[in-house]
């Protein structure tokens, strides 16, 4: 087993540390927060991720995994450091690597014996490159130190899982020691690796999920089609779902894709090939189609109703989707602040999401509408003339159509994740708007 260090306690860092001390590796977190540290050693997550704090808990009395402000320390004798902190969006869509930089310099500076350093943070096609010189030239010691990408493939809601239980590992290496370095940290886990070069390695990456982007705008692109011929998404979707070269994943029509992947990797890439002097017209049309969609919900809303001014909008869902309490490009963040400007009194419900939401809106006023936290669906619909769904947590769908009839003044439900049936709706009184199907009739 090999002494590890990873740089960053985000998603990406902090699941790969639990998971690798998981898999019997001695692991340091690194963080510049004392506070956070501090918290993460006595067990507690500070990301919402389900059986994440339970394995922390385990590995941390087990003795292999630790958590430290001390980078110096942690990377003297690490075997291997992974990165894994954030490359944010910047105005112009490309990547920011400042966070990268900084971790490769404080390496360079504190390595004293040979050393692995693995990029795990999504980067540009060529920043592996970049980081290696990086290092090389500002090693303090007179050590081997090559870098490796090793792209992380975890969704939110399901991150452990998708780690432990990978499809596949893909390394990104250009020598036979760096190979057989990362190829032995992760023999433990007993799953397919596919090793290839740097700059395919950090293709892979971009292109799953770009295609997954694409997929899901895609789908989004003909549940609008549909709405305007008198076809029904759902069941288009399952007639291409039997179709073994589409696939049934990824096919939801909805009000578009949200989080930190997604969104930032489609400009990402469509900012790189402007660079290079191509037009990748695949991912310009993703994102457009994306952007337009997070409004369909309001848009649906605006033409049903004659005004948002003093009436209780319910709002069902803030994170983007189940399971996290990540708001990152949220359509709720598109959508509560247009309703605010028109004078909606929201009220508005997520499981685990709320704090988050009040650190953009907090209870009170906003400009001519109102925001007020719930602690139920039920209290959100109690007397609403107007209901948003924006997230299908399991919460949300377990209200019934007869309590949209029951507790609503006025039944109007807009769904931008197409929980119900078209027909129980109707058959309960509910005037029920969705994306891509028809608009029940009461």
């Amino acid at each position: 087993m090999k002494n590890l260090a990873v740089a960053g306690t985000g998603y990406v860092g902090l699941v790969t540390g639990v998971c690798m001390a998981e898999n019997g590796h001695n692991v340091t977190c690194v963080d510049i927060d004392e506070q956070k540290v501090i918290t993460m050693r006595e067990g507690t997550s500070p990301i919402y991720e389900a059986g994440l704090e339970e394995l922390m808990r385990k590995n941390i009395e087990a003795g292999r995994l630790h958590f430290t402000i001390d980078y110096q320390t942690a990377y003297k004798e690490a075997d291997a450091v992974f990165i894994g902190v954030g490359t944010p969006e910047k105005e112009d869509g490309s990547a920011d690597l400042q966070y990268v930089e900084t971790v490769a310099k404080q390496i360079a500076e504190s390595v004293a014996k040979d050393c692995l350093v693995v990029i795990k943070s999504t980067v540009p096609i060529g920043t592996n490159d970049k980081i290696e010189e990086l290092i090389n030239d500002s090693l303090v010691n007179n050590v081997r130190v090559e870098v490796a990408s090793n792209p992380e493939f975890l969704a939110q809601g399901s991150a452990v899982k998708d780690t432990l239980e990978a499809a596949r590992i893909v390394i990104g290496t250009e020598s036979e020691w760096a190979e057989n370095l990362l190829t032995e940290i992760y023999t433990p886990f007993y799953l397919p690796i596919v090793s290839v070069n740097r700059r395919s390695a950090e293709m892979i990456k971009y292109a799953s999920n770009d295609f997954l982007a694409l997929k899901i705008s895609y789908m989004n692109d003909i549940a609008n089609l549909c709405e305007l011929v008198g076809a029904d998404i759902q069941d288009v979707a399952k007639g291409m779902s039997y179709d073994d070269r589409i696939g049934s994943k990824f096919l939801n029509a909805g009000i578009g894709y949200g989080g930190s992947c997604f969104p930032k990797d489609t400009s990402a890439l469509e900012f790189l090939a402007r660079q290079y002097g191509y037009d990748l017209r695949t991912m310009q049309a993703t994102i457009k189609i994306n952007s337009e969609q997070k409004l369909k919900l309001y848009e649906k809303a605006k033409k049903r109703l004659a005004t948002f001014d003093g009436i209780k909008v319910a709002v069902l869902g803030l994170t983007f989707k189940p399971g996290t309490d990540d708001l990152r490009e949220a359509p709720s963040l598109a959508n509560v602040p247009l309703l605010l400007e028109q004078g909606a009194d929201i009220y508005a419900y997520d499981p685990i999401g709320v704090d988050n939401f009040k650190q953009f809106y907090s209870e009170g006023s906003h400009g001519q509408g109102n925001i007020t936290y719930v602690g139920s669906p039920e209290d959100a619909l109690e007397g609403a003339t107007a209901c948003l769904i924006f997230t299908e947590w399991g919460e949300i769908k377990a209200v019934t159509p007869k309590q949209y009839k029951d507790l609503m003044q006025t039944p109007l439900v807009f769904d931008g994740r197409n929980i119900y049936d078209v027909q129980e709706m109707a058959d309960s009184g509910v005037e029920y708007h969705s994306i891509g199907r028809p608009v029940s009739s009461i």
